[in-house]
């Protein structure tokens, strides 16, 4: 009977090097493999040139390295770049790079789908196939950081968590990952350059301050009315608003970090004064900016983008009591790489 392999990126460094001296090996064995599977990014064990032939031959009897592979690629005219990611089971992801004229931005995905039923995205319509793991995280940045290089000549500069998926619902998977990037044996990237970007889960964001994570924190607000955001977000009516403000301000009495509100403005939904006045007054809780959104349409449906006058009330509103609100418009809109449209359409 065949006895099925572990996935060694499982291994912390201490149970590598216990693994190699179970093996009768020396520790420091572990550090090296440890060194090839994540800071060099390898993805087979023959990679691993400083090992003896022996040890990477015992390696393969023992484990796999579940890496993933970028199936098709591709290209927007505003040199967006979108990755379908092949995972080893055959489930597939999207992961996005963003360039502007100083930086590159990676868009990753944490779940193959979404836990969570947001109706103006089309993840959500895709059903949660499974929590990635920290290597397939992982994986997606060393993927999208060797395009920034080859097509911008420049190391990957920041992460979003904005891809496919709910970080905070495979949340160990997501800071283990996140580690990872941040750890000098992994990319060594700066947590102040990493935003996790959740649709609110209040007892997580708590989580996140209790673990004194580095990282930013944003929110997909989209309405400070709970029938309204309900409606957008149809799991959101578990997660009251006062919870969410609640967690909010715990979050930052405990790492002092300013919020970030995801907020796209569609027509007829929250495009009136009763939405912008509510988004006003749950501005002044916690230190904030606002990222007013493009909506990218995924149908004919009922989200579709308000006016430029509705988006502007906001502004002028949010500007009254010094809140910076900013318009991020879409990139990679005609490769469905924009926000709220990765749904593996091509796969």
């Amino acid at each position: 009977m065949q006895i099925e392999k572990k996935d060694i990126r499982a291994l912390s460094k201490e149970q590598l090097r216990d693994f190699f001296v179970a093996n009768q090996d020396k520790a420091f064995r572990g550090n090296q493999v440890y060194e090839w599977l994540w800071s060099k990014g390898a993805h087979s064990f023959d990679d691993m040139t400083n090992v003896s032939k022996e040890t990477r031959l015992m390696l393969e009897d023992n484990f796999v390295i579940n890496h993933i592979k970028v199936d098709t690629m591709q290209r927007s005219s505003d040199g967006t770049v979108k990755n379908a990611v092949r995972l080893h089971d055959g489930l597939v992801v999207e992961s996005v790079l963003i360039p502007t004229d100083t930086r590159t931005t990676a868009c990753v995905s944490s779940q193959v789908g979404c836990s969570l039923d947001c109706n103006f995205c089309a993840t959500a319509r895709l059903k949660r196939m499974r929590n990635l793991e920290p290597g397939e995280i992982y994986d997606q940045v060393i993927a999208i950081d060797k395009e920034s290089r080859l097509y911008y000549n420049h190391p990957l500069s920041n992460i979003v968590f904005m891809g496919m998926g709910e970080p905070l619902m495979n949340y160990n998977n997501v800071l283990k990952a996140i580690s990872m990037i941040t750890s000098n044996e992994g990319l060594g990237m700066s947590p102040k350059r990493i935003t996790l970007s959740t649709s609110g889960v209040p007892k997580m964001i708590k989580k996140l301050a209790d673990d004194e994570v580095k990282f930013k924190l944003a929110v997909s607000l989209h309405s400070a009315i709970d029938e309204i955001r309900s409606r957008i977000m149809p799991f959101s009516a578990n997660f009251p608003l006062a919870d969410l403000r609640e967690a909010l301000e715990y979050w930052y009495s405990k790492t002092k970090s300013k919020i970030t509100y995801e907020y796209v403005v569609w027509k007829g939904i929250n495009d009136n004064k009763e939405s912008v006045d509510a988004l006003v007054k749950f501005c002044k809780y916690v230190p904030c900016k606002v990222n007013l959104i493009e909506y990218n349409p995924i149908d004919d449906g009922e989200f579709q983008q308000a006016s430029e006058e509705s988006i502007n009330a906001y502004i002028k509103a949010l500007s009254s009591i010094d809140i910076v609100a900013k318009v991020r418009r879409s990139r990679g809109k005609d490769i469905d790489a924009a926000c709220g449209q990765l749904a593996n359409k091509e796969v």
